[in-house]
């Protein structure tokens, strides 16, 4: 992959809202929805997400800035440890919130309320390709591995491989099948199951390495979500901070709330103050090992938004709201 700050179009001293608002930027405008008849898209996004999973996040940007990792987040291959002499190798180490919400659903009615040991050639092979320690382990806490139909367990000689694949969180949520390259150079085809989440694995069957008899191990695809410009992720629910404007607070009404399905309109009471959170039932992901069709909840916190220039008028209503009826938000914190 190319550089990652080339990949955002930013200097590698920019800081990090620097980062954040060109990535949303390319985000919006390289989104495969965006670009429904560029067959590149998919890869351009995926490249992006993978871009900002480096310097968006403050451990991984310096790591990769110190040339601990590469530009895909894997280890950098450092050459061997302990060699001893006589040519052989010893033992080395390797060198918003929750609170009270309102409850809408969708439905026919419509919107509703409511093991250790020198390292061998495997070993080196792992550190050339940035795999993990452990063959089949899980990332992150993570041991599940999916299995679709036409892969199944490594052929007895081969030796496993690892490799990262990112990607959308639309993806992630819906499914998808994409192509990806090894680290040997092959082309394969990836199926994402539905409701996949970061550091998950997928095994594809006799796409590892070749072992001495010639029948290949299997590859194991670790998987990595990228960070979405709009929503965040907490299990199986989705969060957003959803702008709201100062009449729309006062008032009340209808706004439109964006969701992994398109956007929905959600009514809004009047006096609803920023940091309100409104919960839309089942626009989350889809629930691991739930029922069929059972989704998560989508919970949306409102924040208030001024006009970016008050006008004169708003500045006189806010003077006589002054003078005539003063009051305290922060009477209660002492």
């Amino acid at each position: 992959m190319r550089d990652p700050y080339t990949i955002l179009g930013v200097s590698k001293g920019a800081s990090a809202a620097e980062i954040k608002s060109a990535y949303r930027k390319l985000a919006k405008k390289l989104h495969p929805d965006a670009n429904k008849h560029d067959a590149k898209a998919a890869s351009r996004f995926s490249e992006l997400n993978a871009a900002y999973e480096i310097v968006g996040d403050d451990d991984k940007r310096k790591a990769f800035d110190r040339g601990e990792i590469d530009a895909e987040g894997k280890p950098r291959f450092q050459g061997f440890a302990g060699a001893q002499p006589g040519g052989g190798f010893g033992q080395g180490g390797a060198g918003p919130g929750g609170g009270h919400f309102e409850s809408f659903s969708f439905g026919s009615d419509g919107f509703q309320r409511g093991g250790g040991g020198a390292g061998g050639f495997e070993d080196l092979l792992r550190g050339m390709f940035g795999g993990r320690a452990s063959p089949g382990g899980g990332a992150r806490g993570y041991t599940n591995q999916f299995e679709p139909e036409d892969f199944g367990h490594a052929q007895a000689g081969g030796q496993q491989l690892q490799a990262a694949l990112t990607i959308s969180l639309p993806d992630a949520a819906k499914g998808v099948t994409t192509r990806m390259y090894l680290p040997t150079g092959k082309e394969v085809e990836v199926k994402i199951p539905a409701g996949i989440a970061t550091g998950q694995q997928i095994r594809l069957k006799g796409q590892g390495y070749a072992g001495p008899g010639g029948r290949a191990g299997d590859a194991i695809i670790t998987i990595t979500v990228a960070p979405h410009p709009v929503f965040k992720t907490d299990g199986d629910d989705l969060r957003i901070e959803l702008p709201i404007t100062l009449y729309e607070a006062v008032l009340g009404g209808k706004v439109r709330v964006p969701t992994l399905d398109g956007a929905v309109e959600m009514p809004i009471p009047p006096d609803t103050n920023s940091g309100r959170t409104f919960r839309l039932k089942g626009k989350g992901l889809k629930i691991k090992g739930g029922a069929k069709g059972a989704h998560g909840d989508l919970f949306a916190t409102v924040r208030v938004v001024l006009p970016e220039k008050a006008s004169d008028e708003l500045k006189a209503l806010a003077e006589k709201l002054r003078a005539d009826k003063p009051y305290d938000p922060r009477k209660d914190m002492g």
